[in-house]
């Protein structure tokens, strides 16, 4: 029987990650990787909070209960149709309101800045696919239709000679917003970020639709990619595999020409 790639189990404040695809930052966290099925990760800032084991739950930092959002991920993983194939959190999508009230304390209006930008806000997936690996070895995670895509797609290439990898798939919410804050606290304006880094829940990243594609030899998301074979042939097959490039030159958003950022459209819609 083929074995189905692994899953990632997304809530707001707390990813559950297979155990065996996260590397182990210590001696003890080696011990209990190699233990665990699934480890809770808060997004965040990346840490490990919690290792779940066959017979319980390994604290991996002090207080644990105080984590947000450490009860919900832990129902999620315990409920049994989670655990490992969730039918009814494939078509799930996480709430928005917590990021509207957090984009406020910025000092961002989401509903200007759409306004602005043409850019709707992206709510995340409950469930990601495992897409293979990136090109620095993380874990690659998309929706199913566009990690099935990816995969189909890159075939396709290779056997016409062309390369691709992929730069970067999902990115959280938790994880923009970390950011943004980290970046306010050396200092810098909201307004001097959004120069360089789009407004938390504004990018095709969250949706688990889209990825940086690159190619091995070429700088990682750098308009060189545009005199490339491999951005020829996505410019003539991507479609094919039901991706489009989002951001073109003179694109109505206001975004930089992004010849490497490239989106999974579903058919029906």
């Amino acid at each position: 029987m083929q074995r189905r790639p692994p899953l990632l189990i997304n809530t707001e404040a707390i990813e559950a990650w297979p155990a065996g695809l996260l590397r182990a930052r210590s001696n003890l966290d080696a011990r209990l990787l190699a233990r665990a099925h699934w480890v809770l990760r808060r997004k965040r800032d990346g840490r490990y909070l919690a290792a779940v084991l066959v017979h319980g739950v390994h604290a991996m930092v002090p207080r644990l209960a105080r984590e947000p959002g450490v009860e919900e991920a832990l129902s999620l993983l315990h409920a049994p149709l989670a655990r490992p194939f969730a039918a009814t959190l494939e078509e799930q999508w996480l709430a928005l309101a917590g990021l509207q009230q957090r984009l406020q304390q910025l000092g961002l209006d989401p509903q200007r800045y759409a306004d602005d930008s043409g850019l709707p806000l992206e709510p995340e997936p409950c469930l990601l696919h495992l897409a293979g690996h990136d090109r620095f070895g993380r874990p690659l995670w998309l929706r199913r239709g566009a990690a099935q895509g990816w995969r189909r797609m890159r075939v396709h290439a290779a056997r016409e000679g062309v390369a691709l990898d992929a730069i970067s798939g999902f990115r959280s919410h938790a994880y923009q917003l970390g950011i943004f804050e980290r970046k306010r606290a050396r200092g810098l304006s909201v307004a001097d970020i959004l120069k360089v880094n789009a407004a938390p829940g504004f990018s095709e990243h969250h949706s688990g639709h889209a990825l940086d594609i690159g190619t091995p030899g070429d700088a990682p998301a750098e308009e060189s990619f545009e005199a490339t074979d491999a951005f020829a042939w996505l410019q003539a097959h991507a479609g094919e595999h039901g991706f489009q490039l989002s951001y073109p030159r003179d694109n109505p958003h206001g975004i930089v020409y992004e010849p490497w950022h490239w989106c999974w459209k579903p058919a029906n819609g």
